[in-house]
């Protein structure tokens, strides 16, 4: 089984000079989903939205080349790929000589798509978009729509998950809501090092106390965990405690090292968010 332990991440690696997609380490989504309480039907579908900054390669005379990547993982492949081998794995392209953009994007879709099923006997394609140079200039800038939980002045004094903030109010008229947060942080499950983000939360159903919400996301701040799975434990323990009839969770953290991991989590089929990074990102 291959764990965090036993991944690059947190230790000292050399990147590799020549292509090498055999750096990737896919871990298996069900240990830690197992841990949240995450069945093997999960109640939720999704995807994890990666923007990969830092992409180069050489083209057939050895000039540089440069474009950004759009990545879309469903939420239904077993595997998820460690960040820092996503890392090694794109630095390997950047003195690898390739015929062209259209040779990136296959190779790519094929390597990503194959560890993220691997070990699993089936087969499924991992989305990919290259975003070239000329198009830089189109990338917008939005901040996640929803009225803004941190206009509360609230009292915080829970620093790590504390689901039994989270309240709503059964004996009302339900009620369709979008609400957001940027002071989310949780830290990296092996290194530590902080994850900053921001978070949309859109359900129907009883409607929750907004200050205990903002509470419950401000008590992720020294939670060690990975962004994925930060996502779906904020999602169980709204399903849990409040019982919306419809529920989603989408959280943009910054990046780190070129990547942004950006979870997304829903209860109903619905549009995949655009990825479209916030300020701080």
């Amino acid at each position: 089984m291959s764990t965090p332990d036993l991944s690059p991440l947190g230790k000292s690696a050399s990147y590799p000079t020549e292509y090498a997609p055999e750096v990737l380490f896919p871990m298996p989504r069900a240990t830690q989903r197992a841990m949240i309480g995450v069945g093997e039907q999960p109640l939720f579908m999704g995807a994890d939205l990666w923007t990969a900054y830092e992409l180069s390669w050489l083209n057939a005379k050895g000039k540089p080349q440069v474009a950004l990547a759009r990545l879309v993982v469903p939420a239904d492949s077993p595997n998820i790929i460690e960040s820092k081998s996503l890392k090694l794995y794109l630095g390997s392209f950047s003195n690898s000589r390739l015929s062209g953009p259209e040779e990136v994007l296959a190779r790519l879709r094929t390597d990503l798509s194959a560890a993220l099923w691997q070990g699993s006997g089936r087969q499924g394609v991992a989305g990919v978009q290259l975003v070239q140079p000329d198009d830089f200039d189109r990338e917008p800038v939005q901040e996640l729509e929803g009225l803004s939980l941190d206009r509360l002045d609230i009292e915080c004094s829970h620093y790590q998950p504390a689901p039994e903030l989270l309240t709503a109010q059964f004996d009302e008229q339900p009620v369709t809501e979008t609400l957001t947060s940027q002071l989310l942080k949780s830290n990296c499950l092996v290194t530590g090092q902080p994850d900053w983000g921001s978070v949309q939360i859109r359900y129907s159903g009883p409607q929750i106390d907004q200050a205990g919400l903002l509470q419950y996301i401000v008590s992720f701040r020294n939670h060690n965990e990975f962004h994925e799975h930060c996502v779906e434990r904020i999602f169980m323990d709204i399903w849990r405690q409040c019982r919306p009839s419809q529920l989603m969770v989408y959280a943009r953290y910054t990046r780190r090292g070129g990547l942004d991991i950006n979870p997304w989590r829903t209860s109903a089929p619905g549009t995949v968010p655009s990825n479209v990074r916030t300020a701080r990102q």
